[in-house]
């Protein structure tokens, strides 16, 4: 059996490839069950995001034409549009790579911890659809203990490298206790969202979030026990933000230095800090000009981003050396694994002969045999019989100068020189 994956992400693939490869929840077990029926596999999984997918299977063969002929005709799409963008892992590879994946090595942004999460919809996935099974389903499980120890072990994932939170970091840097202070979030988009996801984290007594549309405003700041406020609003309750975080669309300013001003005074020169996250600016330049206002753009925060990168890659040299052992770890049970059929075949045999020779030492004591002497002759019969073909083999091999069969025998026996 061998473990093959084969994907496409965001290095290999353009967005317009990675679209049409995506696998949505919605057709998800459909498509793993039609995988799983392929005759050359036996277990399969299918990770799909935004910025990969990738398929991960059990196979009897090492050849990955089967999975492209399969994404070809799922997906309605010309094999040679898409196998220049695949790549392709097996075996010890595929355990590298998942590992990586899970740990957020191989993710646009280095480190980032929304990928494992992702790793396990797709284990769950795959196990609700039965397309799981002893390797494979061990493989995830290894996965996510790798990806466990990675996060514990290292600092990947203390040092986020996303403008929010630098805009958060740097808040804490200026104002002694957030919990006392008002943020005032302008926008609704992702950006706006991790920022008030990171200032509810560190605790910020208030949240008031402002959008040109009132029911999104509304929507985001029900998930932080914010206040949500129109963007005409806004005039009346920027004089209540310590801290306020633009990040909006708009191809001109949202506040002038004027408002700034305004509010200043409403606010006794009580000091604001300011982040504008937008390009084009929300916040005219000429607000830095303000006493007691704190104005960062996004290049100003250029610097804590790469320094929190830095952080990042030396901790992922750390993680690397980890995968390494937990692929070895991985890698001896698989191996182990693979030699289970043997053992099971050789423990059969060794059990039909024991049955055989019992059969006849009960033979015996119903015809009268002393239970001394059918219990001797049930050990030599037995006996006999578990030494005889080993030994015919091991003599064969003398015959045919196979001295590392004799070897491997005396280590597979654990026989003593006598």
């Amino acid at each position: 059996m061998t473990l093959l994956a084969v994907g496409i992400n965001y290095n290999t693939a353009p967005v317009s490839i990675r679209e049409r490869l995506a696998f949505p929840a919605e057709i998800l077990e459909t498509a793993l069950l039609e995988l799983w029926n392929i005759k050359e596999i036996s277990e399969a999984a299918i990770l799909s995001t935004c910025n990969r997918t990738e398929l991960y299977c059990a196979s009897i063969t090492s050849n990955q034409q089967a999975l492209i002929d399969w994404v070809a005709e799922s997906k309605q799409i010309k094999a040679a549009d898409f196998t220049p963008y695949l790549y392709y892992h097996t075996d010890k590879s595929v355990c590298r790579h998942m590992f990586r994946v899970a740990c957020g090595l191989d993710s646009m942004i280095l480190g980032e911890p929304q990928i494992l999460g992702q790793m396990k919809t797709a284990y769950q996935a795959a196990y609700e659809a039965g397309t799981l099974g002893k390797q494979l389903g061990k493989l995830f499980q290894h996965t996510f203990s790798a990806a466990k120890k990675v996060r514990t072990d290292t600092a990947i994932g203390f040092s986020p490298v996303s403008v929010a939170f630098a805009a958060v970091q740097l808040a804490q840097q200026i104002f002694d206790k957030l919990s006392e202070q008002t943020a005032l979030l302008i926008g609704a988009g992702e950006t706006i969202e991790l920022a008030a996801r990171h200032l509810s984290q560190q605790g910020i007594g208030r949240i008031i979030i402002a959008n040109r549309t009132y029911d999104k405003a509304h929507t985001l700041a029900t998930q932080f026990n914010g206040y949500a406020i129109a963007l005409a609003e806004l005039p009346r309750h920027l004089a209540e933000a310590d801290i306020v975080v633009s990040s909006t669309a708009s191809q001109l300013p949202i506040l002038g230095k004027g408002r700034v001003e305004s509010a200043l005074k409403q606010r006794k020169h009580k000091p604001m800090f300011m982040v504008d996250l937008a390009v084009p600016r929300d916040i005219e330049a000429e607000v830095e000009q303000l006493p007691d206002v704190y104005l960062y753009t996004i290049d100003d925060l250029q610097a804590t981003i790469d320094q929190n990168m830095d952080s990042r890659r030396q901790a992922a040299e750390q993680a690397e050396e980890i995968i390494d052992t937990q692929v070895d770890y991985f890698l001896t049970w698989l191996r182990s694994q693979r030699a289970q059929s043997t053992i099971r075949d050789y423990r059969s045999q060794a059990e039909k002969t024991r049955d055989e020779a019992l059969q006849k030492a009960l033979g015996l004591l119903k015809n009268g045999l002393s239970p001394e002497e059918a219990l001797n002759r049930l050990a030599h019969s037995l006996t006999n019989k578990l030494i005889h073909t080993p030994s015919i083999q091991i003599r064969e091999a003398a015959e045919n100068e196979r001295h590392d069969l004799i070897a491997a025998a005396r280590e597979i026996f654990k026989l003593k020189k006598t």
